[in-house]
């Protein structure tokens, strides 16, 4: 015990074993390309010729996206950077230095919300995923996913989110918004995310989530009809999945169904791709439920996100492409 708090009194740890989120910034700090998504943000910053100096926006934009892997929100984040070395380590600031707090951190995301810069973000991500032939610009898949949105009226407004609804699925209510997604087909990787409020059905969205370039599209039977819908291309073919009832029956309509069935199975295990997004900003980033009120700041939120999701599915391929 009294070699340890020697040990700590000088300021250094003898045992060199990195923790898990340690490991998972080294692998996220290395495929991030910080370089180009500062281009898009530059213009933008600050340059602070008044008063106290801004952050460096390498500092703010490291704080940014630690606050999307861990779901900080912004006085988390100010608390974290006084309690996890780690954190401080990431974004390159010592013990001693000024630290963001909370104020910063909310002006600096005030201003990628101003000018639209999550989608520049995402875009500037999948444009560099398909310079390295990480994501291939051919089928794409279709989905929706329900993020809940706090239903309590203990607030300023005396009222929930007026951009927030209602949505049943199966037997139960969910407020909220939906997150609408098109993936490649063939790494899972979003192009395409649009949001709207929770009783928006997931059909009305299908063909914004479309980059225009695929000749095929996979979706689950909540889209059965899309290709009747106004604004159809009609060189895109469908295949959307059999609606539940129907599919049941398929084994007692012999050969012929049988046939169908391993057709729906195909189709599913294509479609399945567009639930990893998913996963990973919900298990893996820890969103579950929208922070801000109003749909444009949970929406920019969100693209950033995928942007980052993109960069984690993709992280061991980008690495050895790097390599």
């Amino acid at each position: 015990m009294k070699s340890s708090a020697n040990q700590a009194s000088f300021g250094f740890f003898l045992c060199t074993r990195k923790t898990r989120k340690a490991l998972f910034l080294d692998e996220m700090a290395r495929v991030v390309p910080w370089a180009r998504l500062v281009d898009i943000i530059a213009p933008h910053y600050p340059e602070g010729l008044i008063g106290r100096p801004p952050f460096p926006l390498e500092v703010m934009m490291h704080t940014h996206f630690l606050q999307q892997w861990f779901n900080l929100s912004d006085p988390a984040m100010e608390e974290a950077f006084f309690d996890i070395p780690l954190y401080r380590e990431f974004v390159n600031l010592g013990d001693n230095v000024r630290l963001p707090d909370e104020s910063t951190i909310l002006r600096f995301r005030h201003l990628l919300e101003k000018h639209s810069l999550a989608d520049k973000m995402l875009a500037e991500v999948n444009a560099l995923l398909i310079e390295r032939g990480l994501m291939l610009k051919g089928g794409s898949a279709v989905d929706a996913t329900l993020i809940a949105a706090p239903s309590s009226t203990k607030n300023k407004d005396k009222a929930r989110d007026p951009e927030m609804h209602s949505s049943q699925k199966g037997r139960q209510w969910h407020f909220g918004m939906k997150a609408h997604i098109g993936v490649d087909a063939h790494s899972g990787l979003v192009h395409t995310v649009r949001c709207t409020s929770g009783n928006a059905h997931d059909i009305t969205q299908a063909h914004r989530l479309l980059h225009g370039q695929e000749k095929t599209v996979w979706a689950d039977a909540g889209y059965q009809g899309v290709e009747k819908r106004p604004g159809a291309d009609p060189h895109v073919t469908w295949h959307v999945a059999m609606r539940p009832g129907k599919r049941k029956v398929l084994k007692q309509a012999g050969p012929l169904g049988e046939v169908l069935d391993k057709a729906e199975k195909l189709k599913a295990g294509i479609r399945a791709k567009v639930e990893h997004p998913f996963r990973v900003i919900k298990r893996q980033f820890g969103y579950i439920k929208t922070r801000y009120r109003r749909l444009k700041k949970n929406a920019a939120q969100i693209a950033t996100l995928f942007a980052l999701s993109n960069l984690w599915m993709a992280r061991r391929d980008w690495m050895a492409v790097r390599a």
